[in-house]
C-alpha cells in the first residue's frame, strides 16, 4: 500500500504569519494535534502541540538554599511581582504571536510512492506523528499515525470479507 492510498489530501494548513490563537482554534475544530506551515507555496515548517507546550515552560527550581539578607527581603517581593507582571503580560500576547515563532523547521516529509510501511517506520525512527506528503516542491497531502492504522484496517477488513 502506498502514502497516497492512506494520506489526507488537501491538507489544512496554516501561514507562517498565522496567530496561535487561530493555530489553536485549528486544532480544536479539526482534532488533530498539528499542521503544516506554508510560506506563500513553500513548506517552511510544521507546528504541533509540542511546540505550543514548548511555550509553558518553566526554569526548574534550583536546589540550592538561599537566605535572604535584610534588603533582599524587602527587594525580592517587589522583583516578583514585576516578574509576574511580564509573566502575564506575555502570556496575554502568545495568542498574538506569529506561528513562525514556535513552528518546528524541520520537517520530515514523504512522497505519494512511498510504502506505508517505509512512512511508519520513518515515523517511528524521527519520534513524530505525522508526515507533509511532497509531489516536488508542492504539498498534496499529510499522512498521520492515525491514517496508517485506518488504511491498514481497512485493507485487513477488506481481505477477511473477500475470504482471504
Amino acid at each position: 500500500m502506498l502514502v497516497q492510498d492512506a494520506m489526507t489530501n488537501d491538507p489544512v494548513v496554516c501561514s507562517v504569519e498565522t496567530p496561535l490563537r487561530q493555530v489553536v482554534a485549528l486544532f480544536r475544530k479539526h482534532h488533530f494535534g498539528g499542521l503544516p506551515v506554508m510560506d506563500g507555496n513553500e513548506l517552511a515548517g510544521i507546528v504541533t502541540e509540542s511546540d505550543l507546550i514548548s511555550l509553558l515552560r518553566t526554569e526548574k527550581i534550583s536546589d540550592d538554599l538561599w537566605l535572604p539578607s535584610p534588603f533582599e527581603v524587602i527587594e525580592v517581593p517587589i522583583r516578583e511581582y514585576i516578574n509576574w507582571e511580564k509573566t502575564k503580560h506575555a502570556l496575554s500576547n502568545i495568542g498574538d504571536m506569529p506561528v513562525k515563532k514556535v513552528m518546528t523547521r524541520r520537517v520530515i516529509t514523504a512522497t505519494e510512492d512511498m510504502d506505508v510501511e517505509a512512512a511508519a517506520a520513518l515515523m517511528l525512527r524521527e519520534g513524530i506523528s505525522r508526515l507533509p506528503v511532497m509531489r516536488g516542491k508542492r504539498i498534496v497531502g499529510i499522512i498521520t499515525r492515525a491514517d496508517i492504522i485506518n488504511a491498514i484496517g481497512a485493507a485487513y477488513t477488506g481481505k477477511e470479507e473477500a475470504g482471504e
